[in-house]
Formats: structure tokens, sequence, C-alpha cells
């Protein structure tokens, strides 16, 4: 099968993009730096096209001749909601355009922060009313919104927390727990889900080659379940196995708020973007954000295989390897 990947340099694209290859897939890469596709992708390289989701030229000459479609290209921070919009809905609309007729699956990487969080003890299942509480997770839903009124099959994935090799965004916890100390939001109980970034890449792979899931939402989740706090520690396990326990220091909500308004505010007033900003208070001071794979595995027969702790290692592992921890 022919397919476009948008996002292909990214962290979850590019694993993505390498299991697609590993499976004997023809890969069209949607790329804005041909040089970092080159670093990357060594001994199999995808087919590169130059250009951005608001280059209607590149997007047609990427998307002419695809079967499939899976569009992963996003912003995570931003610096203002207008921005968000511009990329997570606009630039979804305008990969939408570009889809050759017949296309058989349009996959849309979303987020679990499109949905909004979950309540203690209880996951989304996938039928739940949206309700996001930041312009990350409002703008993904936007992008979302867009390809159900649109006119190709699709399919729509909401990952949790994913982490793996060649995350930058975990990174910072690991340098941190490897100091001995660690922040948590509240007292730490705030339960989360996770998913190893091989095995989201596996679920994408396995929604694009399944009839069941077109028309479907899912979410790709390890079924376990973890505490912020647990969370904390297990990292801890992964980066110092033989270090004292870690250190963990609540933050109470107030403190918590305020310390976001600040940095967020800072980085506006400096013209930039920061994943710590006041918006993401809702985000990091709910009670849950937990989710189910039932459907994805029901309709598909994929599971996550990386337990939170194997995967932690292996991360870790990686980490070390390329002199990033």
């Amino acid at each position: 099968m022919k397919i476009l990947v948008t996002g292909g340099t990214g962290f979850v694209g590019s694993h993505l993009v390498e299991q697609l290859l590993d499976a004997g897939h023809e890969v069209v890469c949607l790329v804005r730096s041909p040089a970092k596709a080159e670093a990357l992708f060594v001994e199999r390289r995808p087919r590169l096209v130059q250009g951005t989701l608001f280059d209607a030229a590149a997007l047609r000459q990427a998307a002419e001749g695809v079967e499939a479609i899976v569009h992963g290209a996003a912003v995570l921070t931003a610096r203002s909601r207008a921005e968000f919009f511009e990329v997570n809905e606009e630039g979804t609309r305008r990969v939408l355009a570009a889809a050759p007729p017949p296309l058989a699956r349009f996959v849309y990487v979303s987020s679990l922060a499109a949905a909004g969080p979950s309540t203690r003890g209880h996951q989304l299942q996938g039928g739940e009313r949206e309700a996001p509480v930041t312009h990350y997770g409002a703008s993904k839903l936007a992008g979302e919104i867009a390809v159900r009124g649109g006119t190709v099959p699709w399919t729509i994935v909401r990952p949790p927390s994913v982490y793996g090799p060649r995350d930058v965004e975990f990174l910072r916890v690991f340098r941190l727990v490897r100091k001995g100390v660690m922040p948590v939001f509240g007292d730490g109980s705030q339960e989360l889900s996770f998913v190893y970034v091989s095995d989201l890449a596996r679920a994408l792979v396995a929604v694009l080659g399944s009839r069941e899931a077109a028309g479907r939402l899912y979410y790709p989740c390890h079924p376990d379940i973890v505490r912020q706090r647990a969370f904390a520690q297990a990292v801890a396990r992964a980066v110092r196995p033989d270090a004292p326990p870690l250190r963990l220091v609540p933050l109470p909500g107030a403190l918590a708020r305020a310390g976001l308004w600040v940095t967020g505010t800072t980085a506006w007033l400096l013209g930039r973007a920061t994943m710590l900003s006041a918006d993401k208070a809702n985000e990091f001071l709910a009670e849950a954000w937990t989710c189910s794979p039932a459907a994805l595995e029901r309709d598909t027969g994929w599971t996550a295989t990386n337990s939170l702790s194997v995967g932690l290692a292996k991360t870790a592992a990686w980490y070390r390897n390329q002199g990033w921890l």
C-alpha cells in the first residue's frame, strides 16, 4: 500500500514510518527538512516531499496516488489558541482536501486531550461527550470534527501520554528524577494511562489494515492505570535502580496554578511557546486521564505489549545510549 504520513519525522511519526517500511509499504512523508529526515532514516528511507501543511502544491505532490493517509502532524505548544487551531484544525482540513479519491483510509492521530479528563476509577471508552480543558485539546477535537465531516473513510485514534525512544518531553522527567527529586501535582493521586511509542505505531498500522476500524474512534493504550506518584517512582527505578527512594514534592493546586501562570506569561512576553502555561493547569490538576483499549483490541486484535516498567527501562537505556541521560 502507498501511504502518506504527515509528521513523519516527529517522535511518533518516525516510529510509524519505520514500521510501515518494515511491513513492505511504500511510504511518502511531507517534511519541512529533508536533511532531518535523511539523518533519521538511514537504512530505509521513505520518499520525501519538502513542504508544510499550508503548501498546497507540496501537499498535492505528496498525496498523489496514495491509498491511505496517516495525519500525525500537529503542534503541542503554541503562543495562542489561534495558533493551535491554525495547525491542528485548519492544517487537518488542508490534508483532507489534498486526499486523492478513492482513498482507502484517513487515519487521524488525535489525543486523549480532545476528549478531556476522565474521573477516578472510570476509563473513557469512546462514546462519552468530549470536554477538552486546554486549547490544544480543543484544537485536536476540532481536527476530529473536520475528519468526521469529510467524505473519506476515516479512523480516529486518541493516544494518552506517549513515551519511548526519541521523545524529548519525557526526557525532562527522566533528567529531573535522576537528581532524586520529582514534583507531583496535588497529592500525586492523579490516575493516568500510557502507551509505549512502538505499541502506538503498531496500533496505527493495525487500524490501517482493519475494515472494522472504518468510522471508529479508538484509545491505543496499555490497560494498566498508574497514579502519578507511582509513575514517578517507576521512572526512578528505570533511571537509578540502586539509588535511595525518590523524593516526591507535592505542589498544591493553588501554587501550581500560580507557577504555571508565571511561566506561561513570561513565555508569552518573550514570544515563545511553552508546555508550562496557565492553560495546562486544568490538565495537570485533573483527577484522571485514563482510557480503555478494549474497542481497539476487539476490532483489530492489537494489544499493548510493553508494560510501563518494561517501556521505561527501554526508554532509559535509549537515552543513555544517545548521551541524553
